[in-house]
């Protein structure tokens, strides 16, 4: 048995397996699918080279004559298959995201759009480099306080080299289920791709369990739109056009804040600031555990649900049909409710295959969503 073979082998099928299957029951199931399947989730072509690598290397020096080394090969040929499964999932999301923007902008949403789109995802960085996010036209000023809670109240700005002037801002929170995550982790292609075409990015970190609790997080959002509105400027921003986007439990923070412009309990010391946003991007959010109307089983205040209102501003929300950790039924619900209460414009997609944290890599599932993000914004926002 070549286990220089096999080994990695099994690893790649195992992974697969939960990238492909991804029980979300039990519970210890769906945490071993966001554990072993995220990454092959959103990288397979990067697997199927090292398998087929492997396999012929094998194959080369002679070692397939074993009964272990054949069995070995059938599985890397049954991981390939289901490899494939996993990156068809993957590029079939831009015409889930097309769907979704038809539904919720009109069929004539391309013709409407007044910024030059991608005609292409970057496949050659999907393909070959997903783990690099860097981009040479883009700088990162980093470590900006903008409170007096050390680290945790630090932020990030993303800009054009060279200054943009007067360019939109995006504010952007992450994930980690408000006990861990970092500002520079999640998203990083997105924020890359709008400060390339002239945003102004900022990533926040905030305060974590046990730190704080809840509303210690939402005060510090709304800390974060509180410093774009009086700073942004020196930065080339035009905080008039401002959109939130967060992902898992930043997600709950950046809808909260768009359900509760100027609410003063969410502002102590800075209640006059306006906080208001122009629209809001949910990727694999949480929005709590009520999806029922059992009088006696009440939304905790953390939840955006209870403050679902009709001149809600309108959402982009995207949502993995295998997410481990928020579920695709909860995403669902929260859409539903957001529609009903007459809210502003609602795009919802909802990615075959999608995993938790599908954000991290330059992945064709997450390009995809990239794209549907800058004709959302400039579809809901105001002339540049």
């Amino acid at each position: 048995m070549p286990m220089g073979y096999a080994a990695p082998t099994a690893l790649f099928a195992w992974c697969t397996f939960f990238a492909v299957v991804a029980p979300r029951r039990p519970r210890l199931s769906a945490r071993l699918s966001f554990w072993f399947g995220l990454i092959i989730n959103e990288v397979p072509f990067l697997v199927v080279y090292a398998l087929v690598a492997t396999s012929a290397l094998t194959a080369a020096q002679g070692d397939l004559a074993s009964t272990g080394a054949k069995v070995t090969a059938v599985v890397a040929l049954l991981t390939v298959v289901g490899l494939v499964i996993a990156a068809r999932r993957g590029v079939r999301s831009d015409r889930v995201v097309e769907q979704a923007l038809r539904e919720g902008l009109g069929a004539d949403w391309r013709e409407r759009v007044r910024v030059p789109l991608r005609r292409h995802r970057p496949w050659a960085r999907i393909m070959l480099v997903p783990f690099y996010r860097r981009r040479g036209d883009v700088q990162r000023i980093r470590n900006i306080s903008y409170g007096d809670a050390g680290r945790r109240n630090l932020l990030d700005v993303y800009q054009r080299r060279g200054a943009p002037a007067d360019g939109p801002v995006l504010v952007y929170f992450h994930g980690g289920g408000f006990t861990g995550g970092e500002k520079s982790r999640e998203a990083i292609p997105l924020l890359n791709r709008l400060a390339s075409q002239g945003w102004v990015c900022v990533s926040a970190n905030y305060r974590l369990m046990p730190q704080t609790s809840f509303p210690g997080h939402q005060i510090d959002a709304k800390k974060v739109i509180a410093w774009v509105r009086k700073h942004g400027p020196d930065y080339g921003a035009d905080p008039s056009r401002l959109f939130l986007a967060g992902s898992s439990a930043g997600s709950n923070l950046a809808s909260m804040c768009a359900f509760t412009p100027n609410d003063p309990a969410y502002q102590p010391g800075f209640e006059s600031v306006d906080t208001s946003v122009t629209a809001a991007i949910c990727l694999y959010g949480y929005y709590g555990d009520f999806f029922g109307e059992t009088p006696d089983v009440p939304p905790s205040p953390n939840q955006p649900l209870p403050y679902l209102h009709a001149g809600a501003p309108p959402m982009f929300i995207a949502h993995g049909t295998k997410d481990a950790l928020a579920s695709v039924e909860g995403a669902r619900y929260f859409v539903d409710r957001l529609r009903q209460v007459g809210g502003g414009t609602v795009v919802y997609a909802e990615l075959p295959g999608g995993q938790h944290s599908f954000d991290v890599f330059h992945s064709a599932r997450f390009e995809a969503v990239v794209d549907g993000v800058e004709a959302f914004t400039d579809l809901v926002g105001p002339e540049r």
